[in-house]
């Protein structure tokens, strides 16, 4: 498990704290604890992936206070709220906001476990997405400026003909950046090209000619 993911544990209750821990490392899993919310917050980019077990109510920077830092800094938390005074609104507030779960102190092991295993599995699918992306952007890092231009177009659904017109060259070079495109973004086809699109945001950006 050395280089699993980390459960964090922000209370600010070390007798809790420490009782949590010790159920969570006979569980398997590595354990992180922090007896305050900005304490957190100092060390989050020395902290390893995984999932936040937060309590509510505590001194300075409360729970739901963390959880909005978070959103800002560092969005990719799978969050599993705890407290021992929880109320409705304070649970819908925290769950519109993002977070896993929210259970009540005492927390059952039966009830936990489980729940600390849907928030890690939901950091690796993150984790996952966002390789995934940096890898896909660094293929279309590769394209020239030129051939950039010809896939903003194509994914676009605009044709060769209509590509050369808005570029200025003829439908034979179109053609030609076009195959480059495929092969340098590594796909056999027009739809794998269009998800690539997607996948790294390119078509929420204007196309090259949008303007003239």
């Amino acid at each position: 498990m050395s280089s699993g993911p980390v459960v964090h544990v922000v209370d600010d209750d070390p007798s809790f704290r420490s009782a949590i821990s010790r159920l969570l490392k006979i569980a398997g899993y590595q354990v992180a604890d922090y007896e305050t919310a900005a304490f957190f917050l100092q060390n989050i980019k020395e902290a390893k992936p995984g999932c936040l077990l937060l309590d509510v109510q505590m001194p300075s920077l409360n729970g739901l206070q963390l959880q909005e830092e978070l959103a800002k800094l560092s969005p990719d938390w799978p969050i599993i709220f705890m407290t021992a005074h929880g109320d409705i609104p304070t649970s819908v507030r925290a769950i519109k906001a993002g977070a896993e779960d929210f259970l009540a102190k005492p927390v059952a092991k039966d009830t936990l476990l489980p729940a600390i295993e849907r928030a890690l599995v939901r950091s690796e699918c993150m984790r996952e997405s966002q390789s995934q992306q940096k890898s896909l952007k660094s293929l279309v890092e590769t394209l020239t400026a030129r051939e950039s231009e010809v896939f903003s177009l194509m994914v676009r659904g605009k044709l060769n003909k209509q590509i050369a017109h808005v570029l200025g060259t003829s439908e034979r070079t179109v053609k030609a950046h076009r195959q480059a495109v495929m092969q340098k973004l590594q796909v056999q086809s027009f739809a794998q090209a269009v998800s690539v699109a997607e996948r790294v945001g390119l078509l929420a950006a204007p196309s090259p000619g949008a303007n003239s």
